[in-house]
């Protein structure tokens, strides 16, 4: 998978190396931020990439190392960063590269839908990623698993649905999983920027609107016919 931009040696070692590295760091993250996250998102990345001719290398890089400056899994994000700019001008990352990766990492956050707009291809192509990993069965999976980690609940029709949150609000306000579809997963799909983003994303979104009619169902008793 070659593309527009066909990778050097040089770029083939340094994700070689950030894959080690994501890998490590990640694996045992329990929050659904794991190592298989970064897995999914760098190959749909790179399948994106590829299909609106973005540049290959910085794509995959940036799907690598996107969530190692995440402020939902690190305590400092501040000092992650630095570490992390670091770590990539050691591996021999050019310094264009560099700031070009950590615009993209540090602008790729939902945040509530305050997120700031991505200003380069290869930006729109890794949020399109990750926010394809937050929908269909892989979504609805991930949002279960990180909202026990918080220890909210499945459901409870007595919270609403908000309409308008701060960042703030978005990670720490009271939430549910069923909830967190409305506030943010089922408007995903008009939130993404590219042509081949938005293909893969029309069967998953429809897969969550299934998931979600079911539930209901489920919930106040009235599936099946005895």
């Amino acid at each position: 998978m070659q593309g527009k931009f066909p990778l050097t040696t040089r770029q083939t070692t340094i994700l070689q190396s950030a894959t080690t590295l994501a890998k490590n760091t990640l694996e045992n993250e329990g929050s659904g931020h794991d190592w298989w996250h970064i897995y999914r998102v760098t190959r749909l990345s790179k399948k994106i990439a590829v299909a609106e001719g973005a540049n290959l290398f910085i794509c995959e890089l940036a799907a690598l190392l996107h969530d190692l400056i995440d402020e939902k899994l690190f305590d400092d994000p501040e000092a992650e960063k630095q570490r992390l700019q670091d770590w990539m001008l050691e591996n021999e990352v050019t310094t264009d590269e560099a700031a070009h990766v950590m615009e993209i990492i540090t602008t790729l956050s939902f945040k509530g839908g305050a997120g700031q707009p991505m200003t380069t291809l290869e930006g729109e192509v890794v949020q399109d990623a990750d926010r394809l990993d937050a929908i269909g069965a892989i979504g609805i999976a991930r949002t279960f698993v990180y909202s026990g980690k918080k220890g909210r609940p499945m459901y409870d029709p007595n919270v609403p649905v908000r309409e308008e949150m701060t960042p703030e609000q978005y990670r720490d306000g009271k939430d549910t999983a069923i909830n967190h579809f409305y506030e943010k997963l089922l408007k995903l799909q008009h939130l993404l920027n590219t042509d081949a983003g938005r293909k893969i994303a029309q069967q998953r979104h429809t897969y969550m609107e299934q998931f979600l009619r079911q539930f209901k169902q489920e919930w106040d008793g009235l599936d099946g016919e005895l």
